[in-house]
């Protein structure tokens, strides 16, 4: 449960409940202050007995007869003597200028507080309560009631003299009335009856549940919600009544409207007063306990509680003790709360004390939070509500989160939490800098600092620097290689880490570290020198980056030695920068690295480096044979005796026997393969390959008087020399391993051929029928003469321009068209006549297609 936290000059009462003291975790909803200024002097000498509340003005009367007018700070602003003794009601018209007011003497005073109108009446009996019309200052609503023994309706006639009505009596004392529009609610002695001032009729009667209570000492508590809905707290029962209009068709004799209870609930403690807030309620509460030691009853603290209504039961929000002034000696009767319509202000009013409650606000929820030391959540809510917030500001709740993580030793999180915190602000980071390194935590820092905007001074990154270089050498090569090199003094920063390599020199991390400072300072040459000692990754990137190929001529050893693959593929992207020649001249110690720069050139393109292919034959049989047939198949360069006579030297079967066919010595290169190799497959793919009779003949010569090789002549030679010439020289009764199926193999082989032979023949026949079809329906197509057509001959039109002379035309397939005078007559033995165009031009021959003769 929470405890209610008075703000005070004075001190307060100390609870009679430890327990209650000890802070909760929940959150309270409510925040209290105490009325001071006028008030305190008031209560200092009098008591309070009521009080009521306007939108502009409080109301509070005393144990004396005193009716104090009050600003909402307390200031007095009117008095009134109305009595020497107990005023027990004042009530306020809803525009606040007229107040009625009843003391324990039987008084009765309704005036205007600024208008000369008054009512005085003293009756007979103590008066305990007293009401006006809402709507009072309206001439149609000059009515009160007041309440005794009996209640009674005050109201103006035309004549202005007040006449009186009797609405009730008979069940005791009136004791608690509220008027809301044109109904009027009070509790006497039995229960609360509610009546409508338009149809003059009571529309209910709400019996009181524990009759075993005093009602003097448990007063009823009213409150409207709205003009409809009254709320009544008594003892410990809560009742929330609806006033709802009535069918017609139920009419008959009873009043138009009637109640209905729409919800109905215990509480833990008696009620001393309601109010409502939205849809909950807000519940003012004696409290009795009972003492462990002495087991005897006294008066603990008033709770307020919040509490939200449910059919039969209802929840609790929140709940806050309240320390209040003479709380031990007060009794149910003397607490009263009272709240404004306009702002959600309650008035929690004692004898000697009144207490304002007021929903917490953001700030309130702030300094909560603050309070409980939870200051991210602080933040956060401070982050989301910035505007409305007016006490606090997001970077004092931000700082002092800051400074409450240092306390508890977490420094990475406090250091994390500078980048959102401490923004763009400067001065703020270097100062939090320096407190770090106060603490010794300059490290736990150093990952946040800002880098760009805004820059700190570049003391403070080369304090943090040498912070690092003093105790972690990888920590500090981490910050070196993410900080941007203008934030420090590049040189300063130099002379450290060279100061610790002298205790050092062989460290590895530092070594590093100085290349990438010498490369911020531009100073690349050093920056490679270390580079390429450490054999680092990094250097083809800084020769790269900084164009630095002028600085590595004489570094081509160390670079190979290095990353071969890399350094060749560097050295052949940028021959502009440094030349072939210049790349073998530097690796003439290096062979094996000279064949690796060549072999690489050589793939890249084939004659860029023809002047070294010579050189590369020696380099590619020594450290790379299996690639020197393909580089003696793909070189046109190289010169092939040269190469022959190292094949030769080496012993290098495979690359003489390419050589020597290529010289043209193939069956010298045969003969090699057949006595060195000893490889048949290879002698007959070389014998296919250079497709020559007379290599087949020698072959077939070697391989008679060796079974192995007869056989895989059988397999392979069908398809270029006749088996059958292989086949006769086979000497009688050599014995020939699987010869039956390399037989039976020249036979599939040669019906394959013959089914090959046929096939093709077919299709043949098939094409060239279709073909000459296709021709003949061509030439059977007729041709189109005209005027514009002219003999090919003698240039002249084909057609006469007398259509009734007699004449004779000759087309020709190739669409040559002569008069049959200008062609030569054919002779007897070669009837057939030709375009003399096209057999001329060899276009083949041109047959006449078409006579024309008329």
């Amino acid at each position: 449960m929470a405890e209610a936290e008075e703000q005070e000059t004075g001190s307060l009462e100390e609870s009679t409940d430890e327990s209650e003291e000890e802070e909760s975790e929940e959150e309270p909803k409510l925040k209290y202050e105490r009325l001071s200024n006028g008030v305190t002097g008031i209560l200092q000498k009098d008591a309070a007995s009521c009080m009521t509340v306007h939108d502009k003005f409080l109301a509070l009367g005393t144990h004396y007869g005193k009716v104090y007018l009050l600003d909402v700070q307390g200031n007095i602003t009117q008095k009134f003597d109305v009595s020497c003794v107990k005023i027990n009601q004042i009530s306020l018209d809803e525009s606040g200028e007229h107040m009625g007011v009843c003391s324990e003497d039987g008084k009765v005073q309704v005036f205007g507080l600024y208008s000369g109108e008054e009512f005085h009446e003293t009756f007979d009996c103590p008066i305990k309560i007293v009401a006006v019309h809402p709507h009072f200052l309206r001439s149609s609503c000059k009515q009160f009631v007041t309440g005794g023994k009996k209640l009674l309706l005050f109201e103006r006639s035309w004549m202005s003299r007040w006449k009186s009505s009797v609405l009730h009596e008979g069940e005791g004392n009136i004791r608690s009335v509220k008027w809301r529009g044109h109904l009027i609610a009070w509790a006497n002695n039995m229960g609360v009856k509610i009546f409508d001032i338009t149809s003059k009729q009571r529309i209910t009667n709400v019996p009181r549940d524990d009759v075993s209570l005093r009602p003097d000492m448990y007063p009823c508590s009213l409150c409207w919600k709205d003009s409809v809905t009254l709320i009544i707290g008594w003892g410990m029962s809560v009742k929330v009544c609806s006033v709802k209009e009535r069918h017609a068709s139920e009419m008959r004799d009873l009043p138009s409207r009637y109640v209905e209870i729409v919800s109905q609930f215990e509480t833990e403690f008696y009620i001393s007063g309601l109010a409502p807030l939205c849809d909950q309620l807000v519940v003012l509460s004696y409290v009795k306990e009972v003492s462990e030691k002495t087991e005897s009853e006294y008066c603990a603290r008033p709770r307020l509680d919040i509490i939200q209504p449910l059919s039969e039961t209802c929840e609790e929000i929140s709940s806050d003790a309240l320390t209040v002034r003479g709380f031990q000696e007060n009794e149910c009767r003397d607490y009263h709360l009272e709240y404004s319509e306009g702002e959600p202000l309650f008035y929690i009013v004692s004898p000697r004390d009144v207490v304002v409650a007021k929903e917490r606000d953001q700030d309130d929820h702030i300094d909560w939070l603050l309070e409980k030391k939870k200051y991210e959540e602080a933040l956060m809510a401070a982050e989301i509500s910035q505007k409305n917030i007016k006490r606090h500001k997001i970077l004092d709740i931000g700082l002092a989160y800051i400074n409450h993580l240092v306390a508890k030793g977490e420094y990475d999180i406090a250091a994390r939490k500078c980048q959102k915190i401490l923004g763009k602000n400067a001065a703020l980071w270097e100062y939090e800098v320096y407190k770090f390194k106060e603490i010794g935590q300059l490290r736990a820092i150093s990952p946040y600092l800002p880098r760009g905007d805004p820059v700190l001074k570049p003391l403070i990154y080369e304090m943090i620097l040498h912070e690092f270089l003093e105790s972690d050498y990888e920590g500090f090569a981490t910050l070196i290689r993410e900080w941007p090199g203008d934030l420090y003094n590049n040189s300063v920063i130099v002379q450290a880490v060279r100061d610790h390599l002298k205790k050092d020199c062989q460290n590895r991390t530092l070594l590093k570290t100085l290349a990438e400072l010498y490369t911020y300072d531009k100073n690349y040459s050093n920056a490679l020198e270390i580079y390429l000692t450490l054999r680092h990754k990094d250097v083809f990137q800084l020769i790269h980056k900084h164009n630095l190929f002028g600085s590595i001529k004489d570094k081509i050893v160390l670079l190979m030695d290095f990353d071969s693959e890399k350094a060749v593929d560097m050295l052949l992207d940028n021959e502009d920068k440094i030349s072939i020649k210049k790349v073998v001249e530097e690796l003439e110690d290096r062979p094996e690295l000279q064949h690796v720069y060549l072999h690489k050139l050589f793939k890249r393109d084939h004659h860029k480096g023809q002047r070294y292919h010579e050189k590369q034959i020696s380099l590619y049989a020594e450290y790379d044979r299996p690639n020197l047939l393909p580089f003696l198949r793909d070189s046109i360069h190289c010169p092939l005796e040269k190469a022959l006579e190292i094949c030769q030297q080496r012993n290098f079967v495979e690359e003489t026997v390419y050589l020597l066919s290529r010289m043209g010595n193939s069956r010298r290169a045969l003969k090699m393969i057949m006595e060195e190799l000893h490889d048949v497959d290879k002698a007959i793919e070389f014998a296919k390959e250079q497709d020559d009779g007379e290599l087949w003949e020698d072959l077939i010569l070697y391989s008679i008087d060796k079974p192995p090789f007869i056989t895989g002549l059988l397999n392979n030679i069908g398809t270029h020399v006749d088996p059958i010439l292989l086949i006769h020289r086979i000497k009688e009764g050599m014995e020939i391993p699987n010869l039956r199926d390399s037989l039976v193999k020249i036979l599939q082989d040669y019906n394959l051929q013959i089914l090959l032979r046929e096939g093709c023949k077919k299709i043949l026949v098939a094409d060239s029928l279709s073909l000459l079809k296709k021709m003949h329906r061509t030439q059977m197509k007729g041709v189109l003469v005209d005027e514009e057509n002219v003999c090919e001959s003698c240039l002249s039109p084909v057609l006469p321009s007398d259509a009734a002379k007699p004449f004779s035309v000759v087309v020709f397939h190739c669409r040559h068209m002569f008069h049959k005078e200008c062609l030569p007559v054919p002779s007897m033995s070669s009837p057939a006549q030709f375009c003399n165009i096209c057999s001329a031009k060899h276009r083949g021959p041109g047959s006449a297609i078409l006579e024309m003769k008329k």
